[in-house]
């Protein structure tokens, strides 16, 4: 159980994280969209919706990355490989917090700032 409930913890973090990306795409895509003016409540409402869609979504990111430390799996490599691993799973996330960060705030700026 302890395993199967690993996986799904990984795959709903890793699918998450790939819908949030989808929602920031969805988002620059609307704005570039040329429709006539008539069209653009729906295009501002189409843009808020996914706004919210990838802040939900970041938020089971990080609920699920919460559920992920305690399925951490240690020693898979050896020890002076684990220390090297922690290192990097600690950059990778600091990148990409910084990657969601930028990324919700830009389409915030899409989305509201005109």
């Amino acid at each position: 159980m302890q395993k199967t409930l690993t996986i799904l913890i990984g795959f709903l973090h890793d699918f998450a994280a790939g819908c949030w990306a989808a929602t920031v795409l969805a988002v620059y895509r609307l704005e570039k969209v040329s429709l006539g003016s008539e069209a653009q409540d729906a295009i501002r409402a189409l843009q808020k919706e996914f706004l919210y869609i990838g802040i939900v979504c970041i938020f089971i990111v990080f609920g699920a990355g919460a559920g992920r430390t305690f399925t951490y799996v240690q020693n898979v490599y050896g020890e002076d490989a684990e220390k090297s691993r922690r290192k990097m799973l600690i950059v990778k996330h600091a990148i990409l917090l910084v990657v969601f960060g930028l990324g919700t705030f830009w389409q915030y700026t899409m989305t509201y700032h005109h």
